[in-house]
């Protein structure tokens, strides 16, 4: 089978592919035949900023070709989702089984990679900010794969919504139609009127300018895969408060279970759209590189092996 690998870290020009027999599942584990690999932030960092190179993760759907010892909950040809964590960027790839969902019949493996994993860290920003009806929320990489998720959830929740980018270059449109009321770029010398809620899944220096557009007794919800200082002077001045949270920490299985079904539901019903970005095949995985790393990408960026 093909996969994609890097001997070294750099930018996308390190990625190649390789040719390597098919895995086998361990305890626990399934065997995807991969039919959509969705592309993130956090990998293309580590390709260029890691200490070493590592398996390059993903969000993964496709149909089980193989069962690992102990694994009772899926059978062969089902087809799932769920987030990989060794070379996911490959023709099939191994899922713990506690990492795995069912697509819903009639629904497809593209859908899936833009829906559920974003979907759900979307969903338990919006949670932890404790998000109201009626309130006003800012959210960054608004554009993005997650983003795009969030910006609808607020929506649904009666939030207002402001939508903030590193360009609003061709972003505006797609943004307003997904439910956005106001739309900013990061270095706007101003965001509009203090908000309720700020969403951040960008970090870094951006942090502090978030913490400024909160109000009064606002909340911070910082989600990034890039670390940075937090004013606390700000966060003072304002009685404000600021959360962070990880996914990978623990969450109760049911809870992630009712939000997955919560997502399928309101796709299924029109309420949340997915994005897709651009399909590429397995060879293009620098180009998919490229893109997210500009951040030019409106949703999801997906490599589809074919």
């Amino acid at each position: 089978m093909r996969r994609v690998n890097y001997g070294l870290n750099g930018g996308p020009e390190v990625l190649f592919v390789e040719n390597t027999p098919a895995p086998t599942p361990g305890p626990g584990q399934l065997l995807v035949r991969c039919e959509a690999i969705g592309v993130t932030l956090p990998a293309v960092r580590r390709v260029r900023e890691g200490p070493e190179p590592i398996p390059l993760g993903g969000e993964i759907a496709g149909i089980v070709e193989a069962l690992g010892p102990g694994v009772r909950g899926f059978q062969l040809g089902e087809r799932v989702t769920g987030l990989c964590f060794e070379h996911a960027y490959a023709d099939s790839a191994l899922l713990e089984e506690t990492m795995a969902s069912r697509v819903p019949g009639g629904a497809d493996s593209v859908t899936a990679v833009a829906l559920v994993r974003s979907g759900l860290v979307a969903r338990r920003a919006c949670t932890a900010g404790s998000l109201g009806h009626g309130e006003s929320v800012l959210i960054t990489a608004a554009a993005g794969a997650v983003g795009t998720m969030a910006v609808q959830l607020a929506r649904a929740h009666g939030a207002r919504v402001v939508a903030a980018v590193g360009t609003t270059v061709d972003k505006r449109p797609h943004l307003r139609a997904l439910g956005a009321d106001a739309v900013v770029a990061y270095d706007d010398d101003t965001w509009g009127d203090p908000v309720d809620v700020v969403l951040d899944s960008v970090g870094g220096t951006l942090l502090a300018k978030a913490t400024r557009a909160l109000a009064h007794r606002g909340r911070l919800v910082t989600f990034g895969s890039e670390t940075g200082p937090i004013p606390s002077h700000e966060l003072i001045s304002r009685s404000a408060s600021a959360t962070g949270f990880r996914m990978g920490s623990p969450a109760a299985p049911a809870l992630m279970a009712c939000w997955r079904d919560e997502l399928w539901d309101w796709h299924r019903d029109g309420r949340l759209r997915t994005g897709v970005h651009e399909l590429l095949p397995l060879e293009k995985a620098a180009r998919a590189h490229e893109i997210v790393e500009a951040h030019a990408n409106l949703g999801k960026v997906v490599l589809v092996p074919g």
